[in-house]
């Protein structure tokens, strides 16, 4: 933030002002290399703040079940109401400061309040509740695949509770509840099969070779979730022409709120912003009371369901879009401005506002229900990881709707492109929008049937002490033990360890 402050406020970092938009002086290459390197540093600062503070801040209250059923708040609408209110101070004091004082003040100002974040975040470190690192959840993840492959060929015993576990081994990335045995996916249970060469003298597994049950429902518990976040590409990729063709629709219309003040056409995504401010305290009283009282969920409902929802009023706010232009383009023919693209149409730019609060009615859906969905579902020790795939989807939806976009103008011809480079009066933005409907219909119909077949995670928050020698006397009398115990000549030490 200071150096992209700095390349706007020091004359030597940036061309010189050009108000008549003739003639400018292009950036030098020196001028060019500042803003690069500002804008990786900010890539890089904001990749590491948006996936840790949100499973930060959630560290810092009560997330167990039992807590979060209570149905008497929900974090997740509340951060993300922060982060709405934040984007609307964006999106009109800064934006602003920016317009009518100077681009120096109004990148300096976010600058000076990030300031004033880290000093805050610093003084109140005593207070938080910080967790310890457990290890790399990733090099744990290649543990779990590599013993798997090893003993791909081993006998798998009759029980699940024969298989590996080690409470201290795990307690650092198990505060939460241990993960308990799935039936799911179940050649990952092969690295939890005890042979000979898996412990060493000192009583200490070797790690590739042997993995315990928490890890390895780690491991599945990831694997369960990517199809369920693979639909949200599509869905973020449906919804990005808000930022490209919705500007200029907005562009194209009367834009005057009096004959003075006119909304400025990137600024209309204010709509969206306060959507989801009214919205996320009406879904978190009055939406959750109502559809407890259908469905007997303490929350409402579950986040599958709530995201299902979100992906539903964002088909209809893409059919909104659709007919939407063709109201615009139906008052441009009627005024005889269709080859006129810089003209402004006798319309009111207000009718751009049904796409925008739907947009916004489905992130208080969808886009909260995806991040509580990928917090809950996490293995504990995940969940930054789990949290920056968030932002992997929104990236990833970005670059596909530009892909999209790169595909449509190609093969739709010069004639009557649907998206022309200078008139989109004479474009068919129309059936863009349809294709965009067609799409997320087929990705509604996909993410149904992952939701349908979805697991949710097993986990024991009950803090056990030590599973009962009766399980194993009970699992001995059906002979399941003796079973174990034939499989390989050292059974004794190996049902001492399952024991331990």
């Amino acid at each position: 933030m200071c150096s992209i402050t700095l390349s706007a406020v020091l004359p030597k970092l940036r061309p010189p002002p050009c108000p008549t938009q003739v003639n400018c002086q292009e950036a030098s290459t020196l001028q060019l290399w500042v803003l690069y390197i500002a804008l990786l540093l900010t890539s890089l600062g904001t990749g590491g703040i948006r996936p840790c503070v949100v499973t930060f801040a959630a560290d810092q209250f009560d997330m167990t079940k039992a807590q979060t059923d209570s149905g008497s708040w929900n974090f997740f609408n509340w951060y993300y109401f922060c982060m709405g209110m934040a984007s609307l101070t964006a999106l009109t004091v800064v934006v602003y400061i920016q317009d009518n004082v100077s681009w120096g003040w109004g990148l300096g100002v976010p600058t000076i309040v990030m300031g004033l974040s880290i000093v805050a975040f610093v003084l109140g470190s005593r207070l938080y509740r910080k967790i310890k690192p457990g290890g790399s959840p990733f090099v744990r993840v290649t543990q779990v695949i590599v013993a798997a492959v090893k003993k791909r060929n081993v006998v798998m015993p009759n029980h699940p509770q024969l298989l590996y576990e080690n409470k201290e081994l795990d307690a650092a990335i198990s505060i939460d509840g241990r993960l308990l045995h799935s039936n799911q996916f179940k050649w990952l249970d092969h690295a939890a099969i005890v042979t000979g060469s898996d412990i060493n003298e000192s009583n200490q597994p070797n790690l590739w070779r042997l993995a315990t049950v928490h890890r390895i429902e780690e491991l599945k518990s990831i694997i369960r979730m990517l199809p369920i976040w693979a639909a949200t590409i599509l869905l973020v990729a449906s919804h990005s022409h808000l930022g490209s063709f919705t500007i200029q629709q907005a562009r194209s219309m009367d834009r005057h709120l009096s004959p003075s003040f006119q909304i400025p056409p990137a600024s209309m995504s204010i709509f969206s912003t306060l959507t989801v401010l009214i919205g996320l305290p009406l879904y978190e009283r009055l939406f959750v009371p109502l559809a407890h009282r259908f469905t007997g969920n303490p929350v409402g409902i579950t986040c599958l369901q709530r995201m299902g929802i979100g992906f539903v009023i964002n088909i209809l706010a893409t059919i909104a879009s659709g007919f939407i232009e063709i109201r615009r383009k139906t008052a441009a023919a009627q005024h005889n401005l269709l080859d006129q693209p810089t003209a402004v149409i006798p319309i009111t730019v207000f009718w751009l506002l049904p796409q925008y609060c739907l947009h916004g009615l489905a992130e208080v859906f969808m886009s909260v229900g995806h991040l509580e969905f990928l917090y809950d579902q996490s293995p504990e020790s995940m969940r930054s990881t789990a949290a920056a795939l968030f932002w992997i989807a929104i990236a990833m939806g970005n670059y596909i709707s530009t892909l999209m976009v790169s595909l449509v103008h190609q093969y739709t011809g010069k004639n009557r492109n649907w998206l022309p480079d200078r008139n989109l009066n004479r474009g068919r933005l129309e059936n863009y929008y349809w294709l965009v409907t067609a799409i997320q219909v087929i990705n509604l119909i996909y993410y149904v049937i992952c939701a349908w077949h979805y697991t949710y995670k097993p986990i024991n928050e009950q803090i056990e002490t030590e599973r009962s020698d009766e399980d194993l006397e009970s699992a001995d009398q059906n002979g399941k033990v003796s079973n174990f115990l034939d499989a390989d000549d050292k059974g004794n030490k190996e049902l001492e360890l399952v024991k331990n």
